[in-house]
């Protein structure tokens, strides 16, 4: 059996081990958990709605509460944190039996009570699980296979959405009943997730830098100054501005397709299962493939798939809001965000930051990104009633000025995460 010393050796030659691909996946479920109770209520936000005769006020507070938006936010800041002060494994476990209970609080809630209260813990637990679980994939990840292993993160971010909007798909018939059921499916698979992860252990690195006393005397100000402030702008620069497109484009495509009556509730959900099964196809054939083979290919992708999400949204500002140019949108973002997009996130944020600081520094860049969705998530219902183009507008913006801070990218392909805080360090 392979020992926790074997998964963080950092190989020359990029090899993943059987026990590195095996817990990537199982840190890698958090990201199927968030983005599957994002995608969730999104499905039912106009059947809740509905039921429960909430406005549209309402409807944009519910998702800006959520794993979404804020929620996740909160999540975020704490989990990180104490991720970095007390262990990856301490947070990454537990945090999952807390999101199965909020879960269960959803698929049986019977008023906005219980909706309101379910939805913001959920997007409190998935918000902690994340930055843990991430920094314990990039600790464990070989030099030359991080963006590799990231990317195995976006699969199951992306495979989340896949597997709710196809439940959600086969259920609609049944109404709200039937996005009670997609809520008890996450429910089973978070906690199918705890059992299979009480089998992993701790980050060696970050047990170095305890046993080291590095864990105790950083400081969350150690971020406000030098390489490290530097970093967080740039890694919470091109999350913020990509995140504000795809929150909107997980959460409120069903939503606005149905609202706008572009479609009925199975054609909204399917558009919107074909966007992130592109984003499967796209991250394993091109970011796994490309990611370590050098700065160059990861710039390559960059500019590649900014262009691509840009004319995605700006499709809408210059033809009508039919199905037909949903496909369009489909397709250019789902491939798009492969290249540009929170896979790229994930796996810098990894290599920016020193180990003592790099589940906090994204648990912030993460953080503050959900929080800014969640302040436009507000307005988003109302501002779909007045037709598509306030905002295809402001997401086409946002991806252009994303595209352009992700230029800045710094060359840290293939190098260790000693060997890139050290060059921090010294810079």
């Amino acid at each position: 059996m392979e020992t926790a010393q074997d998964t963080t050796a950092a190989a020359e030659d990029g090899v993943v081990t059987r026990q590195q691909w095996k817990w990537t996946a199982l840190a890698g479920m958090a990201s199927y958990l968030d983005a599957g109770s994002i995608v969730a209520l999104g499905s039912g936000l106009s059947l809740f709605q509905d039921r429960m005769g909430l406005s549209s006020d309402a409807v944009g507070t519910l998702t800006a509460i959520g794993p979404n938006a804020v929620g996740a936010a909160i999540g975020a800041f704490i989990g990180g944190r104490l991720g970095d002060k007390l262990g990856r494994k301490r947070i990454y476990q537990y945090d999952l039996l807390v999101y199965a209970g909020a879960v269960l609080l959803i698929a049986f809630a019977v008023n906005p009570l219980m909706l309101f209260l379910g939805t913001f813990v959920v997007g409190l637990a998935v918000g902690a699980d994340v930055p843990t679980s991430l920094a314990l994939v990039g600790e464990f990840s070989p030099a030359k296979a991080r963006g590799r292993l990231m990317g195995l993160t976006q699969v199951t971010w992306n495979l989340g959405p896949v597997v709710v909007l196809l439940l959600a798909w086969a259920v609609s018939g049944l109404g709200l009943l039937g996005i009670r059921i997609v809520f008890l499916q996450l429910f089973v698979v978070a906690l199918v997730t705890y059992a299979l992860r009480r089998g992993m252990t701790e980050s060696v690195a970050w047990k170095k830098a305890s046993q080291s006393g590095k864990v105790a005397k950083a400081r969350v100000r150690d971020l406000l100054s030098g390489p490290n402030l530097r970093a967080l702008f740039y890694s919470g620069g091109i999350y913020l501005f990509w995140n504000l497109a795809a929150g909107t484009n997980g959460v409120f495509t069903p939503y606005m397709v149905k609202t706008l009556g572009a479609g009925s509730q199975g054609t909204s959900v399917l558009l919107s299962c074909a966007s992130f099964a592109l984003a499967i196809v796209g991250t394993v054939a091109i970011y796994m493939r490309l990611a370590d083979k050098g700065h160059k290919y990861r710039r390559a992708m960059w500019i590649t798939g900014s262009v691509m999400q840009i004319a995605a949204y700006g499709l809408f500002l210059v033809l009508p809001f039919t199905i037909s140019t949903i496909i369009f949108n489909v397709v250019l973002f789902g491939i798009g965000q492969t290249m540009a997009g929170e896979g790229f996130y994930k796996t810098v944020s990894q290599e920016l930051f020193p180990t003592t600081l790099r589940g906090t520094a994204q648990g912030i860049s993460f953080g503050v990104a959900r929080i800014f969705l969640g302040i436009w998530s507000f307005f988003v219902p109302t501002l779909a009633k007045t037709g598509i183009t306030p905002v295809a507008g402001f997401l086409t913006f946002c991806l252009l000025v994303g595209g352009i801070i992700g230029l800045f990218m710094p060359n840290t392909t293939g190098k260790s995460l000693d060997q890139l805080e050290a060059e921090r360090a010294a810079a």
